[in-house]
């Protein structure tokens, strides 16, 4: 079943948290799966097992709490954030498979540019070296995937400093820019849109 592909620009985030719900909330049987490529205006969201404390200081950007996974992260613009709305049970996918093929999806991208990234054990995401270049969360609803994966592209990377990120003090962020990826946001997400469509590809039913 084929996958819709939305670009929705830079989109605020709280109305797109509202309608990953909605979608996921009202959709059926025959509600095909769509990933939407996002940009947002600075933003920290913190998951469900988020502890306030991981936010050192109060840097101005407005903190929203959300039902994903994981701890705390930051969103802004210049980092290319893709959404899974997935129906997991009619792909016949796993939880798991979905958070294995997304990383997957991340390092390919990368490879592509000679940049070896890997998995973390305990730590989902992709990193290089130490560093973080992309998070993960997802949540799942009767059997459905929403929130998604954020790649760092070309970005200020310095409200990281001011939480924990993903609840690890002193994680290391890095981002495509700075590894010599000459892509923009927008070229990043239809890159790594076309990864994850890839890797989707070899687990539909």
């Amino acid at each position: 079943m084929s996958i819709v592909v939305k670009r929705l620009g830079r989109v605020d985030y709280a109305p797109t948290f509202q309608a990953m719900q909605d979608f996921t909330a009202t959709r059926t049987a025959e509600t095909p799966d769509e990933l939407w490529i996002v940009e947002h205006p600075p933003v920290y969201t913190l998951g469900q097992a988020g502890k306030p404390e991981h936010i050192l200081r109060d840097v101005g950007i407005p903190l929203v709490q959300i039902d994903r996974g994981g701890q705390v992260t930051y969103h802004g613009p210049g980092q290319v954030v893709i959404y899974l709305l997935l129906d997991l049970a009619r792909r016949k996918i796993k939880v798991r498979e979905l958070v294995s093929a997304i990383e997957q999806a991340v390092i390919d991208l990368l490879g592509n540019y000679g940049v070896t990234a890997e998995r973390r054990d305990g730590a989902p995401g992709v990193y290089v070296g130490p560093a973080k270049v992309a998070a993960l969360g997802l949540r799942i609803r009767n059997g459905c995937s929403y929130h998604g994966v954020s790649l760092n592209v070309d970005m200020d990377l310095a409200p990281f400093a001011a939480i924990n990120p993903c609840g690890y003090p002193g994680l290391q962020v890095i981002q495509t820019r700075d590894l010599g990826i000459p892509l923009t946001a927008s070229e990043a997400g239809e890159q790594l849109s076309q990864q994850l469509l890839q890797q989707l590809d070899k687990h539909h039913g």
